[in-house]
């Protein structure tokens, strides 16, 4: 939920009334804004804004209410918002009916919804428009506490003469936003309203605290709604694991995603960037989706409904020959944790460090962060630091669930805390976690909000499950993990400098595959040897012009694609040899960089003279290199490579500026 900042200048000051309203004349005239500090900045801007879209300042009240047939389309509209403020506006009715004040609740767009308070404020506030169906935003109306709270997003009190049109300065109005729970998303407006005389500082308070209540309403209708929307996909879930698949909820946020997701999405040409900002709005619609991203294809949408009430959606992305997990094929067994690094394959110095140091930390009790990219075996790590611990080893991704879901199965919940809690209520992965190790993938993408309540676990030792009034013991080891610079995010201001040194106590960086040199033939090898044994099939040894391709490809997904790679291509294969053209299009385009020039072509790489790739790749790398007079920039272009893909190629040949 977001927080909802006040600034210095967040209260008005009655006594200024008569500077403010000298301000606004000296304003109308174009003379300059005085400095006495009687005019607020958030006024002053708001002032700015309303004279750019040109509002007429001696304006009486609103514009025109839209008719009754557009106001009920907005109505069903925002029917989950009106439905989550119904008992508040109900309350309204009463506890505001003497107090001069009305309440209002508009849409995202400043639109009125609808107003209930003290009864006779409501005919006054009729002369001025200030009812439903019509918009108050600033380009409208200019300054007011409804438009400007929309305008910057925070919580606004506009007293009498901080109006822009002379017809609204008699009033006196605070304003907060309602957010959705999830991700922040604006969805309207409270707002407390009446004339000068009902100022109250409590306004703002008010309204600020009953639009964090509207926001818990819907959260509980939001989670009840995806338990549901979970419940129903489970069905299906069983069937898409040997492909891409991601469940939406009605909003188009993910909420649940399989392993092969990120991959398959790359194989269509998908970009994944909507993982991280948690949503798809071509998917936020009860109607057929509209405006889908290029790479998705409508058979692949399968809409999750109960009765005539849209769930969410469904996406699956067929199996490609990268994405491939096929029933006639089984899967590895899961290492057991004490044996995980010792099923490591692995012959680079980089490895060896990395796994001599996790070995090492098996035995004790101290948090460990993994840090590397994607696919680079960081829970083998994981489940190799759990050792012979008598305790479960529980996973959790924190990236996989949205919000309130990790919540629930992270911390458990009592029996009654939402709608559609289970009976009995239900322990979360700490719990389950006790006397062994809790191994949390993706740390990096916990909310912000969520990592307080973990910080104190790992501090106090105790977990309190969601509506429960006394904690629980617990005793586990923490293993972390993240993909994502945490340092960075830190001083980002995205992840806790408190938590961070909670759990990095000690880290382990695992490397690459780029990085780990002719590991990725040795692994190559393995996973050759492997499938042709489940397939029943004589394993070859690779073949040279496969080696080579595979020692040129820069490797992404690490791995785990190394891994989807040689399942496919024994797959494909059927028994025979592996060749190039069993290989995705992307490994088969992999090349040696060639020499800038024709004539800088070392003799040493020509038919003549056969040299190893990767004597080639370094020979061409030190000539680029000494061509950019050490600019490793300039180097990297000239080899039609990425920076980044440089810097690993010169650490893994042992490679600087002066070589």
């Amino acid at each position: 939920m977001a927080t909802r900042k006040m600034s210095s200048d967040t209260y008005p000051s009655p006594g200024n009334e008569r500077a403010v309203h000298e301000a606004w004349e000296a304003f109308l005239a174009g003379a300059p804004l005085r400095s006495d500090g009687a005019l607020r900045p958030v006024v002053d801007a708001s002032w700015q804004r309303s004279r750019i879209a040109q509002v007429d300042p001696c304006g009486m009240r609103g514009p025109m209410p839209v008719t009754d047939e557009v106001l009920h389309q907005l109505h069903e509209d925002q029917y989950e918002l009106l439905e989550a403020s119904a008992p508040v506006m109900a309350c309204a009715r009463d506890f505001l009916s003497k107090t001069g004040t009305i309440m209002v609740l508009t849409n995202r767009d400043s639109t009125i919804l609808s107003f209930e308070g003290d009864t006779r404020t409501k005919r006054r506030a009729e002369d001025i428009r200030l009812i439903p169906g019509v918009n108050w935003a600033e380009r409208y109306c200019g300054t007011n506490a409804i438009g400007t709270a929309l305008a910057v997003a925070q919580p606004v009190q506009i007293h009498s003469s901080e109006h822009f049109v002379e017809g609204i300065k008699r009033w006196t109005c605070s304003a907060a936003v309602v957010r959705h729970p999830l991700d922040g998303e604006i969805l309207g407006v409270l707002d407390v309203s009446g004339l000068s005389a009902s100022y109250s500082r409590q306004n703002l308070a008010l309204v600020v605290t009953t639009a964090a209540r509207i926001e818990n309403r819907l959260m509980m209708v939001d989670t009840e709604r995806r338990y549901r929307l979970l419940d129903k996909a489970m069905t299906h879930w069983a069937n898409v694991n040997q492909v891409g698949a991601i469940l939406f909820d009605r909003r188009g946020v993910p909420v649940k995603m399989n392993a092969n997701a990120r991959l398959a999405i790359a194989d269509v040409g998908g970009d994944t960037y909507w993982l991280d900002t948690r949503r798809l709005p071509a998917l936020a619609t009860d109607a057929a989706p509209v405006d889908l991203p290029a790479w998705i294809q409508p058979e692949w949408l399968h809409p999750m409904s109960a009765g005539n009430e849209r769930l969410g959606t469904l996406l699956v992305i067929p199996a490609s020959r990268r994405v491939s997990r096929l029933t006639s094929l089984p899967r590895d067994p899961m290492p057991t944790t004490a044996g995980a690094m010792e099923a490591l394959v692995f012959d680079h110095a980089s490895m060896r460090q990395v796994v001599h140091r996790a070995r090492q930390l098996a035995g004790v009790q101290t948090p460990v962060l993994l840090q590397g990219e994607t696919g680079t075996g960081k829970e083998a790590f994981a489940r190799g630091l759990h050792g012979t611990r008598k305790g479960a080893y529980v996973a959790l991704n924190c990236g996989g669930l949205a919000r309130e879901l990790l919540v629930s199965e992270l911390f458990g919940y009592v029996e009654g805390a939402f709608t559609g809690a289970r009976k009995g209520g239900m322990p979360g992965k700490i719990e389950a976690a006790n006397g062994g190790t809790l191994f949390l993938d993706e740390i990096g993408e916990l909310p912000m909000d969520m990592q307080p309540l973990l910080l104190r676990v790992l501090e106090q030792g105790e977990v309190w499950r969601l509506g429960e009034n006394m904690p629980r013991r617990v005793d586990f080891r923490l293993v972390a993990a993240t993909h994502r610079d945490l340092r960075a995010d830190v001083a980002a201001g995205r992840f806790r400098m408190d938590l961070y040194y909670r759990i990095a106590v000690t880290s382990l960086h695992v490397p690459a595959l780029r990085e780990r040199g002719d590991d990725v033939l040795l692994l190559a090898q393995h996973y050759l040897a492997h499938f042709r044994r489940e397939a029943g099939q004589s394993a070859e040894s690779l073949s040279n012009d496969v080696a080579d391709c595979l020692h040129a490809y820069d490797w992404p997904g690490n791995v785990r694609e190394l891994r989807n790679v040689m399942e496919a291509a024994v797959l494909i294969s059927e028994g025979s040899p592996l060749t190039l053209s069993m290989l995705p299009p992307e490994l088969q385009q992999a090349t040696i960089p060639m020499a800038i020039h024709s004539d800088a072509a070392p003799a040493a790489v020509s038919a003549a003279a056969p040299v190893r790739l990767n004597e080639a790749q370094a020979m061409f790398i030190r000539r680029a290199i000494d061509a950019a007079d050490g600019n490793l920039t300039r180097a990297a272009r000239q080899l039609g490579i990425a920076k980044s893909t440089l810097y690993a190629k010169m650490r893994t040949y042992g490679l600087n500026r002066a070589s």
